[in-house]
């Protein structure tokens, strides 16, 4: 390594340096979560059901606190996760008046505020109540519950399940109507991001959803000016006003640098919730949460591969844990959004073989500061969304593929009958969209049932004796 955990840059310069490379390595997935979700939700712009300001902070306090608790023994970088967007926008919704536009159904009236709030408070809980136990008993029973032929399919799941939503940010349909020139820009940023990963050397392999995001917002900038000067609609992809209203008023202070959006300072969005959603909320949360618990695990590993040290042992899996789903609870109350290990900061940490948690620590400070600097929320609000839908397709894929390499990594047999069943009940029934509803307020979602009868079926189906494979 050429910075251990616990060593130090030398120069403040390095450190610098170091920090905001880190903190550019995830900045892009990290706003993405709220950016997917306000689109989705309040397409028009609004409604902003997750402020992206109070994410990029909420993302620093996280891994703050996580650092804290693991004793600066994990260089982990935590941030918003995506596998909890379509509980998000499920808890979001939960008794909100809503209108179908283009097919699309979109808020009407204030989030949810509260079913999500409630439902990050659940996966704290989760996580901490695992993390207990684990300390007491090992980690085997975890790894039994959430094994490879059971988590794969279930990451698959929630990836293809957004498929849809990602497809109709890139048409334009999320607006209420398709728009061909928007097609376009979001496949030029796929295209983009796709071969920067692929091609970029360096720097430039790290950051390939900036590079992508940053060619899409000038292609469809060159479209929109077009389009305002041709007075034609269609080519008008960026809605500026974010920005020209912040420099319309008077330039103060504030202009530039404001508390964010944090959730808990709303005064709307507070009054939608009843003792009956409690359930829906539990059902809704409560099977992702076990799921990035196996991404968390995993990530850990992996991790402790590269530096060279057992994160599961030191300073073990019961603290990682603690970390990890309290910042996601700390993540719900500020922003909405739940934290959770990053892929990113993994790579860079391999990459550059520097994994000083003063680092790590200093990108945490960054994204916090950062996130009360308006003008670059300001920008990010008017990103558009066949851009955000561009880089969707992608990052969709790629969840639903990182479960498909579960599977390869951990050598799940498909050709035995037993681990057949269990991917097909899970693919099937959560990809179809199978709910158990027992009353209105209480309703099993999807991917919940998914894993459940994976689970059920992994536990009741015995594998087959070494003489019945032959």
């Amino acid at each position: 390594m050429v910075l251990n955990v616990n060593e130090k840059p030398k120069k403040f310069s390095h450190l610098l340096l170091f920090s905001v490379q880190h903190f550019l390595a995830m900045i892009v997935a990290c706003i993405t979560v709220p950016i997917i979700v306000n689109a989705t939700l309040s397409p028009q712009g609004i409604i902003n059901p997750l402020p992206i300001d109070a994410t990029i902070v909420s993302a620093g306090v996280g891994t703050l606190f996580y650092l804290i608790v693991t004793k600066a023994k994990s260089p982990v970088f935590l941030s918003s996760s995506f596998a909890y967007i379509s509980a998000i926008i499920s808890a979001l919704s939960l008794g909100v008046a809503t209108a179908v536009v283009g097919e699309q159904q979109i808020f009407i009236g204030a989030p949810n505020l509260w079913a999500l709030v409630i439902g990050m408070g659940i996966v704290g809980l989760v996580y901490t109540i695992v993390a207990i136990i684990i300390k007491f008993t090992g980690t085997a029973w975890v790894r039994k519950l959430l094994a490879p032929v059971v988590i794969g399919p279930v990451i698959m799941v929630i990836g293809i399940g957004l498929a849809t939503s990602a497809v109709k940010n890139v048409t334009g349909e999320v607006s209420g109507s398709y728009n061909l020139i928007a097609v376009a820009v979001g496949l030029f940023t796929m295209f983009v991001t796709a071969y920067a990963s692929h091609y970029s050397k360096k720097t430039g392999k790290l950051i390939p959803f900036i590079i992508g995001l940053g060619s899409g917002y000038i292609l469809a900038a060159i479209f929109t000016g077009i389009g305002h000067l041709a007075k034609t609609d269609e080519l008008i992809i960026i809605n500026f006003s974010p920005l020209v209203k912040l420099f319309q008023e008077e330039i103060a202070l504030t202009t530039f640098f404001k508390i964010p959006d944090f959730l808990f300072l709303r005064e709307t969005g507070w009054d939608g919730f009843n003792a009956r959603q409690l359930a829906s909320i539990l059902l809704i949360f409560l099977p992702v949460s076990f799921v990035t618990m196996s991404e968390h695990i995993g990530d850990h590993e992996n991790l402790g591969n590269i530096i060279g040290k057992d994160l599961i042992v030191d300073p073990g899996l019961s603290r990682t844990l603690i970390g990890d789903g309290v910042a996601s609870t700390f993540g719900g109350v500020l922003s909405g959004a739940a934290n959770t290990t990053y892929g990113e900061n993994v790579a860079v940490i391999g990459i550059t073989k520097i994994a000083s948690i003063w680092v790590i620590a200093g990108a945490a400070v960054f994204s916090i500061l950062v996130g009360f600097f308006v003008p670059f929320t300001k920008f990010i609000e008017t990103i558009p969304a066949t851009v955000v839908g561009g880089v969707s397709l992608l990052l969709y894929g790629f969840i639903a593929a990182s479960g498909l390499k579960i599977l390869i990594r951990d050598k799940v047999d498909l050709n035995e009958n037993r681990n057949i069943f269990i991917v097909s009940a899970i693919l099937i029934s959560g990809i179809g969209g199978l709910v158990l509803q027992f009353i209105s307020q209480i309703k099993i979602e999807p991917i919940a049932v998914a894993m459940i009868l994976g689970v059920v079926l992994n536990l009741t189906l015995k594998e087959p004796t070494p003489e019945k494979k032959k």
